[in-house]
């Protein structure tokens, strides 16, 4: 008596169309572009970088390992890497446990 009776729409919605669509997925999309250049790809060129210093290790190199030991490399395999700690004193290490390339000199400063 006081509420009338509501009634559904009798014509049809209009269709949202490419740009209802596109607004939709706007923010899903920017923050997938967001995360890409904030953490996927600063990661992938320190991968690169990483995987090129590993590649690029020779005999004299001064290096340091993730267990922080320090050294000088010895003999570089396939693998693996010997590095002198002490005089006399040899460890063999896998290559991707060295993560640091030291300026030449650095051993003798310490």
């Amino acid at each position: 008596m006081f509420i009338s009776n509501a009634y559904a729409q009798t014509t049809a919605a209009a269709d949202p169309g490419l740009m209802g669509s596109l607004t939709t997925f706007l923010p899903l999309i920017l923050m997938f572009v967001v995360m890409y250049f904030l953490m996927i790809r600063p990661q992938q060129k320190r991968q690169r970088e990483l995987k090129a210093m590993m590649d690029a290790l020779t005999k004299g190199d001064e290096v340091a390992t993730a267990g922080g030991i320090l050294g000088r490399v010895v003999k570089v395999a396939d693998t693996y890497v010997t590095i002198e700690v002490a005089a006399g004193t040899e460890v063999v290490v896998q290559k991707n446990a060295v993560v640091t390339l030291l300026p030449k000199g650095t051993l003798k400063a310490l």
